[in-house]
């Protein structure tokens, strides 16, 4: 076990690492504690397909731990998988309320301390089933699931769910207000609410206003990097590609090791088919920061493809799409071997996305400019 907890500590970024790791997890020695770690450095490189795959080997070994659980519906919940994600955290609720507060002191060495009955997490388990109801499209069933938090700390989680309900049903007013509605106890409760407002925005595709939000949240809070960021996203939204580039720089000169702006910038770059050579450079440099990252490694898929090197785009993107199976990388992928020939698994791939969201605009433009019969 000794060189797995030292090979963890590599990861992620280091390929032989892993591979220690995940030979020790093959043999009947493996423990749960040591797998369950596994799964959250899965989880924060975003390879949530391979992640799940781990939690629920921890879910066999060890059904009573709750914590797990609730990773495992949160991951299905990011996948789009409701119905997964709810039996997963309903498991949670049962086991968390069943237990009663108690220290893992006295545990054995290999039990990790996972918090099971902690009010935070049922108020997690709670906003994820309210998420789950809401993809779902039972927003009734989401609000009963907002209506048992009484948690005064996460009042701003709770309302965001609150408003993207309304903002469904076309009341952009309304969702707003309840945002600004939050109390201000500071700074970061100021900053918060912002970022909260721009989210339910962008969710909503009022990408101007979205704008207008994020401009006032970097004149309160200059050379925020994450704000910065966001109003980078919502300028190339908005068709304003040369103060795109320009604050996704300005990330970068700020935060050197920032991931996402160099494959943000990189992948813009190769979607419109410009400076290719600087853009797979661009992208190469967030993978070094990010090994095996699924949404980088589209992008450098992406521009493999725009680049005419089509096996090497498959390769990447069935990489990608296996360690995270996104309604965007998968149409990415489907687009890829539609045109490489191989349209027996574009359709799948294209049909599989469709049914979990059909009305996604990446995945509608391919689909249209295929003219793919699914």
């Amino acid at each position: 076990m000794a060189p797995a907890l030292l090979a963890l500590d590599l990861l992620p970024g280091t390929p032989t690492a892993e591979r220690i790791v995940t030979e020790y997890l093959a043999t009947p020695e493996a423990t749960p504690a040591l797998r369950l770690a596994y799964a959250r450095v899965l989880t924060g490189t975003q390879r949530y397909s391979d992640a799940i795959v781990q939690l629920e080997a921890v879910t066999r070994a060890q059904p009573q731990w709750p914590a797990p659980w609730l990773s495992l519906g949160a991951l299905h919940l990011e996948l789009r998988q409701p119905k997964p994600a709810e039996e997963a955290l309903q498991h949670y609720v049962q086991l968390a309320q069943a237990a009663a507060p108690q220290s893992h002191d006295d545990d054995d060495d290999d039990t990790p301390n996972l918090g099971a009955s902690s009010d935070d997490g049922l108020t997690q388990a709670w906003l994820l089933l309210a998420q789950a109801a809401e993809q779902r499209g039972d927003l009734k069933a989401a609000e009963g699931w907002l209506q048992r938090i009484d948690n005064p700390q996460r009042a701003l989680d709770v309302q965001f769910r609150r408003a993207s309900l309304l903002m469904r049903q076309g009341k952009a007013k309304e969702a707003r207000a309840l945002i600004q509605s939050v109390p201000e106890r500071n700074a970061e409760d100021g900053r918060a609410k912002l970022l909260a407002e721009a989210q339910l925005l962008r969710d909503g595709k009022r990408w101007r206003e979205a704008g207008e939000v994020l401009t006032t949240a970097n004149g309160r809070f200059p050379e925020d990097v994450e704000l910065l960021y966001e109003q980078a996203m919502v300028d190339e939204k908005l068709d304003r590609l040369d103060a795109m580039e320009k604050l996704l720089r300005r990330v970068i000169e700020l935060k050197p090791d920032h991931q996402h702006a160099y494959n943000a910038l990189g992948y813009s770059l190769a979607d419109r088919n410009l400076r290719l050579p600087e853009a797979k450079q661009l992208i190469q440099k967030a993978l070094e920061i990010t090994p095996g990252e699924p949404f980088i490694t589209d992008s450098l898929g992406w521009v493999e493809y725009r680049l005419g090197n089509r096996d090497e785009a498959v390769k990447l993107l069935r990489q990608a799409y296996s360690a995270r199976p996104d309604i965007e990388i998968a149409a990415h992928l489907g687009e890829v071997l539609w045109v490489s020939g191989q349209r027996d698994e574009a359709r799948r791939v294209l049909r599989d996305a469709r049914q979990r969201d059909g009305k996604n605009d990446i995945l509608r433009e391919v689909l249209a400019r295929l003219k793919v019969d699914l």
